[in-house]
């Protein structure tokens, strides 16, 4: 596979180019010292997957993105981690701080061989990633000052609030900028179910199943949440539970 390093400092491109030396599945094949010297290498060489910097004299690796024909898969670089939740909005394959550490770097190279890929003809602003999302995948949760990258397994419960969703996680609840119907599209339906028009639950959180009112049922998370299964969907949760 491979990538160009896109990063105003030399030191930074030099580091991260030596880490992924252990990493012989991926060539490096140029580097760049801005952005546009990054979309004019990205045009010459067809890279599929940049390392790219977000604060760079001139223009901003979104700024960047923004402008690219063809879009390569982006695992981002910075120092500074207020941009993380943009770029998840964007869907980039992952979100690596400076000094990027040897595990971190691992994980991205493993989602990437995972398959976690999108359509490379899509245009950068869409960043539309149509692979499903497995039990060992991350979602960056942002809550006011407080960040979280969160296992999908320990996620029990999505919320519908308006366009936005309340993840359920340990004591936490914290809002995303997703529907619930962007979410279902991506979960894996055979670990998270659709159980009404607000809810989506983690299967293997449930706890307890008890009949409920007009032929639905009533499910029991082990947070303590109750959530009821609309009539319509308890037919299909029957089915895939086997009942």
């Amino acid at each position: 596979m491979k990538a160009i390093i896109i990063d105003d400092e030399r030191l930074a491109r030099a580091e991260l180019r030596k880490l992924l030396l252990e990493f012989p599945e991926i060539e490096v094949v140029d580097e760049a010292a801005n952005a546009e010297e990054g979309i004019r290498k990205i045009d010459e060489l067809q890279p599929d997957l940049i390392f790219l910097d977000i604060q760079m004299p001139g223009k901003t690796g979104f700024d960047m993105l923004a402008e690219l024909e063809r879009a390569p898969q982006v695992i981002f670089t910075t120092a500074y981690d207020e941009f993380a939740l943009r770029a998840f909005e964007v869907n980039a394959l992952d979100y690596l701080l400076k000094p990027v550490e040897p595990r971190r770097l691992a994980d991205a190279i493993q989602k990437l061989q995972q398959g976690e890929t999108r359509e490379l003809n899509r245009q950068p602003t869409e960043f539309v990633n149509n692979s499903i999302l497995g039990e060992a995948d991350q979602v960056f949760v942002k809550d006011g000052e407080r960040c979280w990258f969160v296992k999908l397994s320990d996620i029990r419960l999505f919320e519908s609030v308006g366009n936005y969703a309340k993840v359920f996680f340990g004591p936490n609840k914290p809002l995303i900028l997703k529907s619930l119907n962007a979410l279902e599209e991506r979960l894996d339906e055979k670990v998270f179910f659709r159980a009404n028009r607000k809810h989506i639950v983690n299967l293997r959180m449930i706890e307890k199943i008890e009949p409920y009112f007009n032929g639905g049922l009533l499910l029991e998370l082990k947070g303590g949440e109750k959530i009821e299964v609309s009539r319509r969907q308890t037919v299909k949760f029957k089915e895939m539970m086997s009942f």
